[in-house]
């Protein structure tokens, strides 16, 4: 079993049944469309934008948090389209999209950006992409608090600048680096650093 089946084969759900904070308030003033959550785990987040009217398709590589995030849209009284597939396998049509959202989806650095830009091609001219995850600055957090929770490689964590440079074929509304206060389930407790985006995809003219 590997260490995301482990995780999520747990009686509980591992981040909470609450969607994260930045993609709440994201969603809040959205027209809800056609959204893509890339490695959505037990499925917080495509459950609470399902709720919204969106239509939601997510994929992971668990095959446990798959079988969570369905019986978490089932209690709601909602569907999602959810895929168990690896970065390398998943395939969706390109410009279907409305909007991807990432809620701490940590890729190895060597392959951080081909995956970012496979992604985004799914996205529609103007879509949306609404991003939080961890800052290499969050390493510091996890020395003193090991909840807080993200990858312990430094080379897995982002740096603002370069995920920008992932992303380059979008206009930010919203790019930084911050301080957060974490409250999601089991292990994402406490201080972060994280790096936030929130942009559309250009239109190529």
């Amino acid at each position: 079993m590997n260490f995301w089946d482990q995780r999520y084969s747990q009686p509980d759900f591992a981040y909470g049944k609450k969607p994260n904070e930045y993609l709440k308030s994201k969603l809040a003033n959205l027209t809800p469309g056609r959204i893509l959550f890339p490695a959505e785990g037990e499925g917080r987040n495509a459950v609470y934008a399902a709720k919204l009217g969106w239509e939601v398709f997510a994929f992971d590589s668990s095959i446990e948090g798959k079988k969570k995030a369905e019986r978490l849209a089932l209690t709601n009284k909602v569907s999602i389209d959810y895929r168990v597939n690896s970065l390398e396998e998943v395939d969706y049509p390109t410009d279907y999209f409305d909007a991807i959202a990432f809620s701490y989806t940590h890729f190895p650095e060597a392959k951080r950006r081909i995956y970012h830009q496979k992604l985004s091609s799914y996205l529609k001219n103007e879509g949306l992409l609404i991003l939080e995850c961890f800052s290499k600055k969050h390493i510091n957090y996890q020395k003193e608090n090991p909840n807080a929770g993200g990858p312990k490689e430094v080379s897995m964590l982002f740096d603002l600048e370069e995920v920008k440079e992932d992303f380059k074929g979008f206009e930010f509304f919203e790019a930084c680096e911050t301080e957060t206060e974490l409250s999601e389930g089991l292990y994402h407790v406490g201080k972060a650093s994280v790096v936030r985006l929130f942009g559309k995809k250009k239109a190529i003219s």
